[in-house]
C-alpha cells in the first residue's frame, strides 16, 4: 500500500524537524530517496537548507528529478516546497550557477541592502500577507507570523503564481501555488500553529 506522503531526503533539508511535525499530523509519512517512493506516494513535501547548487547536484546525484518531473508535471501529485525546497522550483538563482527545476516562472535573487537594520540573512518571525484564498492557507489568518532563515529571496515573472508576500526591505513572495505545485519561503515547521495548520491543510489536498 503507498505511502500517503514523503519528505524527500536528498542530504540538503530540514528533514527532522519536518518528519516530527509531520508524525503529529500524517502518521505513515515516510522519508525517503527512492524514486519509486517518490512515484508511489500521493502527496511530496520538498524540504531544504543550504545552498541552491549543492541541493541540484544532490537532486541529480540520487536520481530525483526525472521521477519529480513525472509525479509533479504528468501525474500532477500534490508537492509543498519548504524554504530552499521553493526555491529550487525556480528556474534559475544567483545562488551557483544549476538551472532549478523550473516548474515556475520565477528566479531566486540575493537580499541587497546597504541599511545597518536589515540583517542578513532574514531570520526570525514575519508576517504573510495571503493575496488570495488557496486550501493551502485555509484558516490562517491574512497577516500570520511564520519563521523564517534565508539569505535568498524568490522573484515572480507571473503574479499569478503568489499566493503570499512577505515584507523585508524589499516586498518578496513568501508562499507560491501553481495547480498542483506549493512552495514556501518560510518553516512551517518551526511556526507553531500557523505552520501546523499549513502542514495540516497539504496533507488533506
Amino acid at each position: 500500500m503507498p505511502v500517503k506522503t514523503i519528505i524527500i531526503n536528498c542530504r540538503e533539508g530540514n528533514v527532522n524537524s519536518v518528519q516530527k511535525m509531520m508524525s503529529m499530523i500524517s502518521p505513515g509519512t515516510k522519508v525517503t530517496d527512492s524514486p519509486g517512493d517518490i512515484l508511489g506516494a500521493d502527496k511530496i513535501i520538498l524540504p531544504g537548507i543550504g545552498h541552491f547548487q549543492k541541493a541540484m547536484e544532490a537532486l541529480n546525484r540520487y536520481r530525483l528529478i526525472e521521477p519529480l518531473n513525472e509525479a509533479v508535471l504528468v501525474k500532477k501529485k500534490p508537492i509543498l516546497g519548504i524554504c530552499l525546497g521553493m526555491q529550487i522550483m525556480a528556474g534559475s538563482s544567483e545562488e551557483g550557477s544549476s538551472a532549478g527545476l523550473g516548474w515556475l516562472n520565477g528566479e531566486v535573487l540575493r537580499f541587497k541592502s546597504s541599511s545597518r537594520e536589515l540583517k542578513i540573512p532574514h531570520m526570525g518571525w514575519n508576517t504573510v500577507d495571503f493575496i488570495k484564498q488557496s486550501l493551502l492557507n485555509r484558516d490562517i489568518p491574512d497577516g500570520s507570523e511564520f519563521y523564517f532563515a534565508h539569505s535568498f529571496h524568490w522573484r515572480s515573472r507571473d503574479r499569478s503564481e503568489i499566493l503570499g508576500e512577505t515584507e523585508y526591505g524589499t516586498c518578496f513572495p513568501s508562499a507560491i501555488e501553481k495547480e498542483n505545485i506549493f512552495g514556501v519561503q518560510f518553516h512551517p515547521e518551526k511556526s507553531h500553529d500557523g505552520g501546523m495548520q499549513l502542514l495540516r491543510n497539504f496533507a488533506t489536498l
